[in-house]
Order: structure tokens, then C-alpha cells, then sequence
């Protein structure tokens, strides 16, 4: 179990550049800047022990399968990876060395659910040991990874249908950690089934340029800290480089890496989209005397869950969509998600959102 009260330390977001990777025999070179960037962050940034340090989304594989729109079972033959395996063996050694969790990110298998690749966030413990793994479970329309409501049936079959099913959090000496990856920060819904699950830390990589540059990128990592009084550590990627040659990364996330506290307010950041780092102390104890003492702030304790349940009782976003086959190309994942556009924002006053009770005629009061 996790200690009553943890000493302060300093969590890392890296923010390194990376190359494309069209077959996992590339991934070593990303996994080599890694290193580098890895241990000047970890030199630099010792105001207290550094113990937790963070991966953006894509440093590993880079983002070809979306910009190229590989079929599924491509990808998963030549570029999904086992969690464990050999790549997290090798980021293993990094947390060995400098005694230290890391959290990173990856398309990867299940082997519990053949024939599909997940994007999944991972922990590793400073004894180099895989200690977790979360599918994500929104994926933008871009995007080809399968998640847990896109094999539903199969999914809670294996794994139940519970918080741990698909919100889990590790519990670990420096907090409880859980993991939401980009797009998904943007659901408030991901953050709180973690933090109702116990996460105090939420791990969330990364986001586009035109999300950063717009603002939404620090509108979304401070709501999702501040509404569960959660830290939130936000790493996002440095230049992509699209070709191993190449000498010239293009800026297409934005940068702007932050770590953001329990109450919302951004502790660090790194602005410049270079190949850099934000750290920031995180003091767990502190944070848990906040949920359990503070009356004010500490939204969760008065939640009326009750009155919320009557807005998710009917689907949006149709589920199972990948039961049958991976192979959905962007065309279809685009066609899939307007069915859900037109059950929230379409018909005759959103009729079919309403749930059966609401939609009985009501009588007249006397």
C-alpha cells in the first residue's frame, strides 16, 4: 500500500523529438534520444529526488499509422508492440538507472484479446518492471488504435465491467497513478473514473498544434486537475523528424509540456517546442490532507451521482464497432461518429437522447 505520507519529489515531463517509425526494428532510435534527454532531465531537475518521469504519446512509434491511415492488421503485424517486451525492457533499464517510475505510451497488443492493437499507457517501476497498463478509451476519428468500447462485448468478457475495467489506477510509494492519452483528456468522464477510482496523479500525453495553440491543451490539463484534485503531469512530443534522415523536425504538436497541481494551477512548462522538459515538486501528502480537510475546492466529496445517471442512459457512440473487423479506414470511423452527432444534436429535439420516463407526457399540475 501506499505510504500515509510520501516525501515531496520531482516528476519530469519529457519533451523529446522523435523519428517516424514504419516497422518496430525503428523504435530503437527513439528509444535512444530518449536516453539522452532522460538523463540531463533527471541532472537538471534534482531540487528534491526525481522519481516519477513522463513520456509524451508517439516518442516511440511516431504518428505514421494515423497520418498514413494503415489498415489495422498492418500495423499490428509490423509496428504494435508487446507491453512487456523488448522496448519496455529497454525503458526499464532507464528506470533502473536513475530509481525511477516512467510512464510512456504505445500501440500495442492484448494478449487477452487477439487480433487488434490498443494504444495503451504504461508504468514502469523503478526495478524495470511493467506494473500496469490502460487502454485508451476515446480515440479521435484519425486514429486507428482499437479501445475497449470498440470491442465491448469481447472487452468486458475478459475484463468485467467495472472501474478497474476501464479506469485503473496502481498504487505505488510515490501516489496513485493513472493514465488518459490525449484526446481523451478532452472527456471529462476519463479523469473523473480515474480519480473515483483513486488516482492522484494523472498521467495525460499529449495533444496537436491546433489544440495547444488555441489554448485548449491547458484549458483541458488544468479542468481535469482542478475538477478531481488530481496533479496532472502532461508531457507533450518536440519536433517530428519524418524521415529517420531527416535533419528538419516539424513543430505539429505544439509543445508546451506543464505539470499541473491539485487546484488547477500550472506549477511547470516548458513553452518552446524544443527538445526540453518541464518538472515540477509533487507533494502527495499534501494533496491528500487537501481531499480529506479542505472544505472548499475539493469538488468530489459532494457529488449528487444520482441526478447524473438519467444523462448517460441512452448511447451515443455506438459500441462494438470494431467486433467484426479492425480494418475500419478514417471514411468509416468519420461516418460511425456522426451516427453519434446526429443522436445528440439531430432529430426532432434530441428525442432519442431522452430517456423513457422523460419522454411520457407529463399532467397538468393543479
Amino acid at each position: 500500500m501506499t505510504p500515509q505520507k510520501p516525501e515531496p519529489y520531482v516528476a519530469v515531463a519529457l519533451q523529446p523529438s522523435f523519428r517516424a517509425v514504419t516497422h518496430r526494428r525503428d523504435i530503437k532510435q527513439n528509444i535512444d534520444s530518449i536516453a539522452v534527454l532522460m538523463g540531463a532531465a533527471v541532472w537538471l531537475s534534482s531540487e528534491f529526488p526525481v522519481r516519477l518521469v513522463a513520456l509524451p504519446e508517439g516518442v516511440l512509434q511516431s504518428f505514421n499509422d494515423e497520418i498514413l491511415d494503415r489498415q489495422h492488421t498492418d500495423y499490428l503485424e509490423n509496428v504494435a508492440i508487446d507491453i512487456p517486451g523488448p522496448e519496455t525492457d529497454a525503458l526499464g533499464q532507464l528506470a533502473r538507472q536513475y530509481n525511477a517510475y516512467l510512464i510512456g505510451q504505445a500501440k500495442a497488443t492484448d494478449p487477452k484479446i487477439p487480433g487488434y492493437f490498443f494504444n495503451v499507457g504504461f508504468i514502469i517501476d523503478p526495478n524495470g518492471e511493467v506494473i500496469h497498463r490502460a487502454a485508451k478509451n476515446i480515440v479521435a476519428y484519425i486514429e486507428g488504435s482499437a479501445t475497449p468500447h470498440d470491442v465491448y462485448d469481447r472487452w468486458v468478457k475478459v475484463y468485467g465491467d467495472t472501474l478497474d475495467s476501464f479506469f485503473p489506477v496502481v498504487d505505488t510509494p510515490i501516489g496513485r497513478i493513472g493514465t488518459m492519452i490525449c484526446y481523451e483528456g478532452m472527456f471529462p468522464e476519463t479523469a473523473r473514473g480515474l480519480a473515483m477510482n483513486g488516482a492522484e496523479i494523472i498521467y495525460h500525453p499529449s495533444a496537436a498544434v491546433n489544440t495547444v495553440d488555441k489554448g485548449i491543451w491547458e484549458l483541458a490539463n488544468r479542468a481535469r486537475a482542478c475538477d478531481n484534485n488530481c496533479y496532472v503531469v502532461a508531457p507533450n512530443s518536440g519536433l517530428y523528424h519524418f524521415a529517420s534522415e531527416s535533419h528538419d523536425g516539424l513543430d505539429v504538436t505544439g509543445g508546451h509540456s506543464m505539470i499541473v497541481d491539485y487546484r488547477g494551477q500550472v506549477i511547470a512548462q516548458h513553452d518552446a517546442n524544443t527538445n526540453s522538459w518541464a518538472a515540477a515538486v509533487l507533494d502527495i501528502a499534501t494533496l491528500r490532507h487537501f481531499r480529506q480537510n479542505a472544505t472548499m475546492r475539493n469538488w468530489m466529496k459532494e457529488l449528487r451521482t444520482e441526478i447524473f445517471r438519467p444523462i448517460y442512459d441512452r448511447p451515443v457512440y455506438e459500441k462494438n464497432f470494431y467486433l467484426k473487423s479492425p480494418n475500419k479506414n478514417r471514411a468509416a470511423r468519420i461516418a460511425w461518429s456522426k451516427l453519434g452527432a446526429e443522436r445528440v444534436f439531430g432529430g426532432r429535439k434530441n428525442q432519442a437522447m431522452k430517456s423513457p420516463k422523460s419522454r411520457q407526457k407529463r399532467r397538468p399540475s393543479r
